[in-house]
């Protein structure tokens, strides 16, 4: 007689019949790609959202070598394919057409003879009606108490000026130019460069300007005597010295010398009055008329009584162009400056991108095929511009190549597009 199961028996075997079933259903969910019953809610979404990606990843890659040929756009790599925010000075000619040499000066009479001629002249590179003439500088004469000008709308054009002049470059409370070794003048001459000209700022250490005068100097120069010893130049000390910030403007002093030479100590006995001062972020070079006339630049009468029209402007005129007349190889050399801001893009063309094109000449019929049959299996594309988009594919700029880039299967390309601003 078979012996009676306890309920305990019982109960262990129904355990491991419903065990052996639920390894059965867990087998069958991993055969069918479901997650196991046992995980957790998150570790089935991460191992599905892992498999996604993946999945993702291979797809775009398989399409990514279907189609390398047949791209439209590279998209750019911020960390490895751009480089921004490089700055670096720039000089050019100050004159037309990028010229650092200006040989020839004109005047025009509509001007001078006109009440702005009583305050400033237009000085051109050539006649001022002439096609392509343009306004390089102006001149100007200022004297504290109106000395050299007619009385004109209750003020003399000379005072105007230089008034305005220190209301400009002074400090508050300052209404006299000073000049090296203390040398206090009630009148001055003052070089406006055009503003378009000058982009940021002149260049200091870069400009030379040559005056002759009409008489002999005599300021004790060495060359007394000796033909030409009335021409001067002039330069600033930028070279030497660090310029001096007077209510938060640069200035330098004028010296005598020349931009291949340096400075010429030996015209500076650390007394005579300096030549003048420039403002090179403003473009303004003032000349001290009282050195000048040491110089014989200046008539030894100068200034005159007020009420006098004189026409100053006319003596320096006449001083900067004259020393051309005088020699074919001076002038009035000066170069701009300013810091330009750029960004470096590089773009790089592997050998199977690129190498197709849809340009009449490579395509016929309404499918797109090839024109040529020797390209079938060995196509060439010719690169002339790269065009910068955004993430909306709008072009924002453009690059023209200065040749066609031949491209091919067997041909890479790195091209550095710079971009100024």
């Amino acid at each position: 007689m078979p012996l009676k199961k306890t309920k305990a028996q019982i109960e262990k075997e129904l355990a491991e019949i419903q065990a052996i079933q639920d390894q059965l259903k867990e087998e069958k969910r991993q055969a069918d790609g479901l997650p196991s019953t046992a995980d957790s809610a998150r570790g089935a979404i991460l191992r599905e959202a892992t498999k996604l990606a993946g999945q993702i990843v291979k797809e775009r890659d398989s399409l990514a070598q279907k189609t390398t040929t047949g791209k439209i756009y590279s998209r750019l790599d911020p960390g490895n394919d751009v480089i921004g925010n490089r700055k670096e000075k720039v000089t050019a000619g100050l004159w037309s057409n990028g010229t650092g040499k200006l040989t020839t000066f004109y005047t025009g009479s509509a001007q001078t003879g006109s009440n702005a001629g009583k305050y400033y002249w237009d000085v051109y590179n050539s006649s001022s009606t002439a096609a392509g003439s343009a306004v390089q500088f102006a001149i100007a004469y200022g004297h504290k108490q109106g000395s050299g000008s007619l009385l004109s709308n209750s003020d003399y054009p000379t005072k105007a000026t230089y008034t305005q002049y220190a209301n400009v470059l002074l400090p508050p409370g300052d209404t006299t130019f000073t000049f090296d070794n203390s040398a206090n003048e009630n009148h001055i001459y003052v070089i406006n460069i055009q503003r378009g000209r000058l982009k940021e700022k002149l260049d200091p250490g870069n400009w030379e300007l040559v005056l002759s005068g009409s008489a002999d100097a005599t300021d004790g120069s060495t060359n007394q005597g000796v033909a030409g010893n009335n021409i001067t130049k002039l330069i600033d000390n930028s070279t030497s010295v660090s310029a001096d910030v007077k209510d938060g403007l640069r200035v330098y002093n004028v010296v005598s010398g020349t931009i291949a030479a340096g400075e010429n100590t030996a015209d500076d006995d650390g007394s005579i009055p300096g030549y003048g001062l420039v403002y090179p972020d403003l473009g303004m070079i003032l000349l001290n008329p009282g050195r000048l006339k040491l110089r014989g630049v200046i008539p030894v009468g100068t200034p005159s009584s007020s009420n006098t029209d004189n026409q100053y402007n006319k003596v320096l005129f006449h001083a900067i162009s004259g020393s051309n007349a005088y020699n074919s190889a001076y002038g009035f050399q000066a170069r701009n400056e300013e810091e330009v801001t750029s960004t470096f893009y590089y773009i790089r063309v592997k050998n199977a991108d690129y190498n197709f094109s849809n340009n009449p000449t490579f395509t016929t019929g309404s499918l797109g095929a090839i024109r040529h049959s020797t390209m079938i299996n060995d196509p060439k594309s010719y690169i002339t511009t790269v065009g910068l988009y955004n993430d909306k594919q709008e072009l924002l700029a453009t690059a023209k190549l200065s040749k066609p880039l031949l491209k091919s299967f067997d041909r890479e390309a790195l091209i550095k597009v710079k971009l100024d601003f």
